[in-house]
């Protein structure tokens, strides 16, 4: 029997086989010796993987626009659109929620951003990173549109499209499914060059740290893009991808939703519901507008919301997108909009079920941070896999784990981050001030890096970059700091005992004091199965 063999028999997660019996794509190209949650290729479990047309934007830019463009500076996208409505450099690309291209947290959440003190070290950072932008999921309202659309045109059913659609005489739907697309590999690496400036001098150099990722395709290919990034063309000398496998069945914390029942039924389709009432109150306008122009295709409030997300996903895919200025840019604030409501009640602190997908990945940054394996979970962590020090590793000074927008939003739900808590009003208008923009939050290719700081004396609540002796009187200190798209997250705001730091910093003796109780309020087995 081989060691490959030996290993796949041995697996069990949880309350189910972490590796079953069930059909999956031939590993026969793999090593004998290689265990399969090491396998990169060929892959397993990899889910849709059909690519779209290439783009041509030397062929099909329209540019250049003029003064009323809106843009995103540094990117092969062409973002100079006529928006109307848009002021100089506001981006309607920093308004499409889940489906933004990556861009830093313009805003920040209320924390002064300072360096580190004298003396003080970051001795740990965990990253927990979005992939990065892809085309379409299978089933997605854009795709299922757009296919339908291309259909009606091609048969003739539809046509004689006139001003701002007179372009879709011509469309068809040219999109993949699924996949990173060449920019999502872009973001990744980029993120693995800028986390590589930030932390690379974490690195041992005489070791091989383990990163999590997934099984999905596009989840493997961001952790690779991101390690070449880090570490360069030769990364497989520095690091090895741990592929957990991402399909009903198995348990997977970067993944949460699939063992979590309740999370895809009705109870959970609050947020769905919510963002349903808002789109026919914000495209009222733009659904008579577009109609004027289609004399032999009806098209209702849906169609149009479709339309508009069709905008991210062919941007990103072919570098312009004519469906973008079909829509003011208050329209744009009303997707974002629409798109917050969804998080609010999908994953975020209006779902049911949102803290118990996160949950098990909470477990699992506190096993690390205390320097033990899981031996029991109560949720949907791999017990297999955290059990076990080869591939749960505690010794590690970085740590990369790769997920999916709705399980990052679920575990920062998860970790009690109420300054996400407000409610969401359905029916508008969008509150100004709200900290929940998922275009800030979960962005493609979004990350959140939780740094351990080290000081020599506890570092004084109030102070400021300009402060000259930081420091008060004490031992030497250990900090939590939570950063959100390259902004830090206060985490006073959320957790009183924390205090109210101007650094948003938190000692981490406080902050496990916190999080005590985290398990115990997802009620994970009731609100994914009761």
């Amino acid at each position: 029997m081989s060691l490959c063999t030996v290993f796949l028999l041995v697996l069990t997660s949880f309350g189910r086989p972490a590796y079953s019996d069930k059909p999956r794509a031939s590993t026969e190209a793999s090593s004998a010796d290689v265990p399969q949650y090491f396998q990169t290729t060929p892959e397993i479990y990899a889910g849709p993987t059909a690519t779209g047309q290439a783009p041509f934007l030397a062929a099909s830019n329209p540019a250049p626009f003029g003064a009323t463009r809106t843009f995103v500076a540094n990117a092969p996208l062409e973002t100079a659109l006529p928006i109307v409505g848009a002021s100089q450099n506001a981006s309607i690309f920093h308004l499409m929620g889940q489906l933004s291209p990556y861009f830093p947290n313009p805003d920040g959440f209320g924390a002064q951003e300072m360096p580190l003190p004298p003396g003080a070290n970051i001795g740990q950072v965990h990253v927990l990173h979005r992939h990065g932008s892809r085309y379409p999921t299978t089933g997605a309202g854009a795709q299922k549109f757009g296919t339908a659309l291309a259909s009606k045109i091609e048969a003739g059913i539809a046509g004689n499209f006139t001003g701002a659609l007179t372009f879709l005489n011509s469309w068809s739907y040219k999109l993949g499914a699924e996949i990173l697309v060449p920019v999502g590999r872009q973001e990744l690496f980029d993120s693995g060059v800028l986390h590589y400036y930030d932390y690379g001098h974490l690195y041992n150099t005489s070791t091989k740290i383990i990163a999590r990722t997934t099984t999905q395709d596009r989840m493997l290919k961001s952790a690779e893009y991101f390690m070449a990034g880090f570490f360069g063309l030769e990364w497989t000398n520095n690091a090895t991808l741990e592929l957990i496998i991402e399909e009903e069945g198995f348990n997977n914390s970067l993944a949460g939703y699939f063992q979590c029942n309740n999370s895809n039924a009705a109870v959970n389709q609050g947020g769905t519901n919510a963002s349903i009432i808002w789109e026919n109150i914000y495209l009222q306008n733009a659904t008579k507008r577009l109609q004027a122009l289609s004399p032999s295709l009806e098209f209702n409030v849906s169609d149009i919301y479709n339309m508009q997300t069709l905008c991210p996903y062919e941007t990103v895919a072919f570098g312009y997108s004519a469906f973008c200025d079909l829509f003011t840019y208050e329209e744009w604030q009303g997707f974002e909009y629409s798109i917050d409501l969804y998080f609010a009640g999908d994953t975020y602190f209006q779902s049911p079920t949102g803290r118990a997908v996160g949950i098990a990945y909470v477990q699992e940054i506190l096993a690390r941070l205390q320097n033990h394996v899981l031996t029991t979970t109560g949720t949907q962590a791999n017990l297999t896999l955290d059990n076990n020090t080869r591939t749960f590793p505690l010794n590690q000074t970085l740590y990369f784990d790769f997920s999916h927008d709705t399980n990052i939003a679920a575990i920062l739900t998860a970790f009690g981050l109420t300054q996400f808590a407000p409610v969401l009003p359905s029916s508008g208008p969008p509150p100004p001030e709200r900290l929940l923009m998922i275009s800030h939050l979960q962005p493609f290719a979004a990350r959140v890096d939780i740094e351990i700081i080290t000081t020599p004396h506890p570092v004084s609540a109030n102070r400021t970059a300009s402060t000259k002796n930081p420091y008060t009187q004490g031992p030497a200190t250990t900090y939590i700091h939570f950063i959100i798209n390259q902004r830090t997250l206060p985490l006073g705001a959320s957790f009183p005992a924390c205090g109210d730091r101007t650094d948003g910093w938190c000692e981490l003796q406080t902050f496990f004091q916190v999080q005590n109780t985290s398990l115990a309020e997802a009620q994970y087995e009731y609100s994914c199965n009761g």
